[in-house]
């Protein structure tokens, strides 16, 4: 898969620097460039190191552009190149427009143009898929479910009955969306379980990690924004709603009926109480708690970091002692005052 410099500088609207008729074969690391490769530089301490990349093109700053003599695309922002540059050069097998013997279809269903449907996928009752939809291996399609075009639905994937995924949504292996909410109402020391008929919303551009779980509303519907991301092993509870934009890295867990802000970015493995509000542009970092709502854009930490085993242990045992230290110093401040 091989590309001009010149090629690439057009379709990444950078501005060439060197030889436009130089071929490009690959995209690597910085380190790991070799001659036909083309690499970036985002962190400024690679830009001391310029001499020593190996690769034959680098994506650099624009501030560069006067003063670098090499082959070069220049952005504003390298790190988008690299991104830009990775969907040129990726080789994600797509799955070609045909339907496989062996998938279940409802005659009530309705598939797009050039539609994917590849071995063992059921699609349910009056279901709707988009145009240019590719759904992979033994993936279920519940009744009333929608999915709008250019989705890429990967192996595994269950979607519920009524269910609505809009379009170029992506949705990795394993992960299920619209399945119960945690629902049950206590009754003479046992539980009655609590239908969920609220559904799921997915919005124009949300990608969905692998093996994680979407619960659909208990009476409103549980809402992904456009543009979402949401990494894998992610647990999102019912009810909740994520605004336009957000990230949520891995292992992230969100309690029923929270409410998340548009342009958060929220760290790995944080839990989140139910029914509060996080609102716009908050940073949450990893392993964080929270209890309550964020009211103001910021970021936000809690929890404690790794310490060395024996510093950490002594910490915690102050810690358990915090009260009484707390009464010793009041006793103390009581003492001076008394004096004075």
């Amino acid at each position: 898969m091989a590309h001009s410099l010149a090629s690439l500088a057009t379709q990444l609207s950078a501005q060439l620097g060197g030889d436009g008729d130089l071929i490009i074969e690959r995209l690597a690391t910085f380190d790991g460039a070799k001659k036909g490769d083309i690499t970036f530089v985002s962190d400024k301490k690679l830009l001391t190191r310029l001499s020593e990349c190996s690769a034959s093109a680098i994506v650099l700053p624009n501030a560069l552009k006067d003063s670098y003599p090499g082959n070069a695309l220049f952005m504003d922002n390298p790190y988008v190149g690299y991104a830009l540059l990775a969907r040129i050069f990726d080789t994600t097998p797509n799955l070609s427009a045909a339907i496989a013997d062996s998938a279940v279809i409802d005659e009530t269903a309705t598939i797009g143009k050039n539609v994917a449907i590849a071995e063992n996928v059921v699609i349910g009752k009056h279901a709707k898929i988009g145009d240019n939809t590719q759904i992979f291996a033994n993936t279920v399609i519940g009744e009333g479910a929608t999915v709008g075009e250019g989705c890429k639905i990967y192996p595994n994937v269950t979607i519920y009955h009524t269910c609505e995924i809009a379009n170029n949504v992506i949705i990795h292996a394993n992960s299920i969306i619209g399945s119960d909410g945690f629902g049950n109402a206590p009754y003479q020391g046992t539980w009655v379980k609590i239908p969920q008929i609220g559904s799921v919303i997915i919005g124009d551009d949300v990608e969905i990690g692998a093996s994680t779980t979407i619960d659909r509303g208990a009476l409103s519907d549980t809402v992904i924004g456009k543009g979402v991301k949401i990494d894998n092993q992610c647990q999102i509870a019912h009810n909740i709603q994520i605004g336009d934009h957000t990230a949520i890295a891995g292992g992230t867990n969100i309690a029923g009926s929270t409410v998340v802000g548009k342009n958060c970015i929220i760290g790995g493995s944080v839990a989140m109480n139910g029914h509060i509000t996080i609102t716009d542009n908050v940073v949450i970092t990893g392993d964080s708690m929270v209890m309550r709502s964020i009211k103001s854009p910021g970021v936000y930490s809690s929890g404690v970091p790794a310490q060395e085993s024996k510093v950490w242990r002594k910490t915690t045992a102050y810690t358990l002692k915090i009260e009484e230290l707390f009464k010793r110093v009041k006793q103390l401040e009581k003492q001076i005052e008394e004096k004075n």
